[in-house]
């Protein structure tokens, strides 16, 4: 309980240097909020404790954050923590966590040692990939393509396919994969 009271007695200060800074009146931010300046002034001085319905307001006249304005404490930590899947013919990163629906990975493919031709499959789904570094070999039904950095490629997982290092050099991409019948679509702005 000790850390709120800090946390709220820190406010009033914060407000006093913010409108400070701005060169603004306590009558100018009164005009403009339409908190009294008695209040504005108790505020300041740790008088009066911070409320939402008066915070609120100090935020937008001053434009800047809540939770700049109160001093909250960071939400956690941002990064998000990757597990790899290693396999034989492959490394890839799971980079959605839920279940079902569009699923998004980095796949990191090694050049292949012996060169032999790598198997195809089919499976359910549609697939769009997009390569990172390296060139991919893809191998897609009759066709068998190399694509680049930049590049994309869009396929039902029903044609067999496969995909590999083109060359002595590992592969990445992105892979956006869904069920069945579910495509990337990319919505274009109108003029």
């Amino acid at each position: 309980m000790d850390e709120l009271k800090e946390t709220l007695a820190a406010v009033g200060p914060r407000l006093r240097e913010l409108r400070r800074r701005r060169g603004i009146t306590l009558a100018a931010l009164s005009r403009t909020t339409g908190i009294s300046e008695s209040t504005l002034s108790r505020l300041e001085s740790g008088d009066r404790k911070p409320t939402l319905e008066l915070v609120l307001p100090l935020a937008r006249a001053h434009g800047v954050p809540l939770d700049e304005l109160v001093g909250a404490p960071q939400t956690g930590d941002p990064r998000v923590h990757l597990r790899p899947v290693h396999r034989p013919e492959m490394t890839y990163i799971p980079l959605t966590r839920r279940a079902g629906g569009m699923q998004a990975h980095k796949l990191v493919i090694p050049p292949r040692p012996d060169q032999a031709e790598p198997e195809k499959r089919t499976h359910e789904g549609y697939e769009w990939v997009y390569v990172l570094e390296g060139r991919l070999r893809l191998l897609l039904g009759d066709q068998d393509l190399v694509l680049v950095p930049g590049e994309v490629a869009e396929f039902d997982t029903h044609v067999p396919h496969c995909m590999a290092s083109a060359d002595d050099r590992p592969v990445e991409l992105l892979v956006l994969f869904g069920g069945q019948g579910q495509r990337v679509h990319l919505r274009a702005r109108t003029t």
